[in-house]
């Protein structure tokens, strides 16, 4: 396939489960509960579960937990979609009991502006909800590779025991949300997989549309982050589900991410040739960039399933028939902490 033609076609490809997750789910006990359904992830991941639940023949509560309510005609059947301000301890007390959780909610679009909120939302919440759930729940919890700082090119990128080196609010508080997961772990005997992603990309967002829109529109690309690590969205719904079933006390540490260290020179080179534009580049590549070592989600969860020249192709095709876009650079450029 060259091209996805529509949303609903994206959605179904984004949402479509392996027998690997179906065989999962005909072994987990217990209702599922997204937390923060809503955002980039959250509704393909929710539909995902769903599929999933379908096809293992399970009867169970899938529940969908977010700020804000679903767009009219995207609420799925079989899923409960619940409303309210997760920082509230009073709704999240109100919370039915699940065995397992995705937990997804969290800043860091505007954190810079917000960075109170950014540490409420991003270490704050994940201590209240560690709290509630800690007698009743296995959770997966969503981090980012953000934790790790810069490594050098040479090093591979960041493997799950690596000291955390943080870099500015939005980056210390994804480690402060980890650190709140790994406490209630210890103390409570939590059962907690930690999931560090690094970046999940689909057609309407993601390090490579950002770079596809740039060579579209023929605006010069910063190479002082010369190279990112980028997984397809599908994927990453996938290898998050499956490490469900690893949560464990202490956490079960899990990097996210392609097996590629992209050049960003050359990628958007390969996108001016898909396109027909030119492509023209400021800046030079750093010797060091934000980069995570997916190989272990590799040996356990399976390769990949959707190369990266497919996803630049239905990328390019995308950018080029002017598809929907939602408007959230992942600002994978920045150097300094300040999303």
């Amino acid at each position: 396939m060259e091209a996805i033609a529509n949303l609903e076609q994206l959605e179904e490809l984004l949402s479509r489960p392996t027998p690997a997750v179906t065989a999962m789910f005909k072994r987990l006990k217990g209702d599922f509960m997204v937390l923060g359904s809503g955002g980039k992830i959250g509704p393909s991941l929710v539909r995902m579960i769903q599929r999933a639940n379908q096809e293992a023949g399970a009867t169970r509560r899938i529940i969908a937990v977010d700020r804000f309510e679903p767009p009219a005609g995207t609420q799925l059947d079989g899923v409960e979609y619940i409303t309210g301000d997760l920082l509230d301890e009073k709704f999240l007390k109100q919370l039915p009991d699940a065995p397992n959780i995705i937990y997804m909610a969290g800043m860091k679009f505007g954190s810079s502006s917000s960075i109170a909120l950014t540490w409420a939302m991003n270490a704050f919440l994940p201590a209240m909800v560690a709290r509630r759930f800690a007698a009743t729940s296995r959770i997966a919890s969503f981090s980012s590779g953000n934790v790790y700082g810069l490594v050098p090119l040479a090093s591979g990128g960041s493997i799950e025991s690596d000291m955390p080196n943080p870099l500015g609010d939005y980056a210390m508080s994804c480690l402060g949300r980890d650190r709140a997961f790994e406490h209630y772990s210890e103390a409570a005997g939590l059962k907690v997989a930690i999931i560090r992603l690094n970046y999940a990309c689909e057609m309407r967002y993601g390090v490579l549309v950002d770079l596809a829109q740039k060579v579209w529109q023929e605006k010069s690309i910063d190479l002082s982050m010369g190279v990112a690590n980028v997984i397809w969205q599908g994927d990453a719904n996938l290898m998050t589900l499956l490490s469900l079933e690893h949560a464990s006390s202490p956490p079960f540490m899990i990097n996210i991410a392609g097996p590629e260290q992209l050049s960003v020179r050359r990628v958007c080179e390969q996108f001016g040739e898909l396109m027909g534009k030119k492509v023209s580049f400021t800046g030079e590549e750093s010797p060091n960039a934000l980069l995570n070592n997916g190989q272990k989600a590799h040996s356990m969860f399976g390769y990949p399933t959707v190369p990266i020249a497919t996803l630049m192709q239905w990328i390019a095709a995308w950018t080029r028939q002017g598809g929907q876009l939602l408007g959230k650079p992942t600002k994978f450029e920045v150097r300094d902490g300040k999303f």
